[in-house]
């Protein structure tokens, strides 16, 4: 890493700003976890393929629930079975380090963050979380996990009668909705954490954007927010992408193309030794 990247962390850690993360599917896929736009985001139903970004909307559950529960359930499975990295592992070292300055902002829905253990209460995980489920209709606004004996699916399975009976709303017996942000809906701050996300954005001293290209609304109001207020802003990605380039642009910021387990071990070296 370069020595003026090393310099500008080390001023910061030693002030009293705040430190914000903002993660994407660039850490989770160092992790094994296919990009969700990728390949393995298509879905077969019948003779139709079906792209995520048509899968993952309300729309879509309304007209064929089975189809889009299994969908989630499969890419349940794939998360399952994946474990944090290196560059989770620091995140949650910078969390212990940073205690009160810290947020992490992932759009994620794996859960690998809290796994490596970082706290809920400084991740927002603004696009939900795939273990987790909510009523459809929503007579509350009350977060369930799903329940154990709902396995996740391979692209082969359906769900079984014992599954739809699972994948209910304990309080109304609607059917349960995946606790995902869908394409056709809004961030709120309820369930995705909306206005903290901006209110960490407007007291951030270092953003670091780790896997993101900035395909949705709210990581790039957040790093928007931080570059305006003059915050620094260190990019880490493998390829270059809009945040990349605002980070540079700024004159105070750095893109680092680097894969995020060598690199966010790195930041967290230079961050917390003389």
């Amino acid at each position: 890493m370069e020595n003026a990247v090393r310099n500008v962390l080390r001023k910061i850690a030693l002030g009293n700003g705040g430190i914000t993360i903002l993660t994407g599917a660039g850490i989770s896929a160092e992790s094994g976890i296919p990009t969700f736009r990728g390949p393995e985001g298509y879905w077969t139903v019948g003779s139709q393929v079906y792209q995520p970004q048509e899968m993952a909307t309300f729309w879509m559950f309304s007209q064929q629930p089975d189809e889009v529960w299994k969908w989630y359930l499969y890419r349940l499975g794939v998360c399952r079975a994946a474990e944090p990295n290196p560059g989770h592992q620091a995140l949650v070292a910078m969390e212990q380090r940073f205690g009160n300055r810290f947020t992490l902002i992932t759009q994620n829905v794996d859960g690998l963050h809290l796994r490596a253990g970082n706290s809920p209460e400084r991740t927002y995980q603004i696009h939900g979380n795939i273990e987790y489920m909510r009523c459809s209709v929503e007579c509350s606004g009350t977060v369930y996990p799903i329940p154990h004996a709902v396995q996740p699916k391979t692209k082969d399975d359906h769900l079984t009668d014992q599954d739809r009976e699972l994948l209910r709303c304990p309080l109304c017996g609607a059917r349960a909705r995946p606790h995902v942000l869908l394409f056709d809906e809004n961030y709120d701050e309820y369930h995705y954490h909306f206005y903290s996300s901006l209110k960490a954005a407007r007291e951030t001293a270092l953003l670091l954007v780790v896997g993101t290209a900035g395909a949705t609304n709210l990581p790039n109001q957040v790093a928007s927010e931080v570059h305006q207020r003059g915050g620094v802003i260190v990019d880490v990605n493998i390829e270059t992408n809009p945040f990349a380039r605002l980070a540079e642009s700024s004159g105070r910021g750095f893109f680092v193309q680097q894969p995020s387990a060598s690199a966010l071990p790195a930041i967290l070296t230079a961050m917390t030794t003389g």
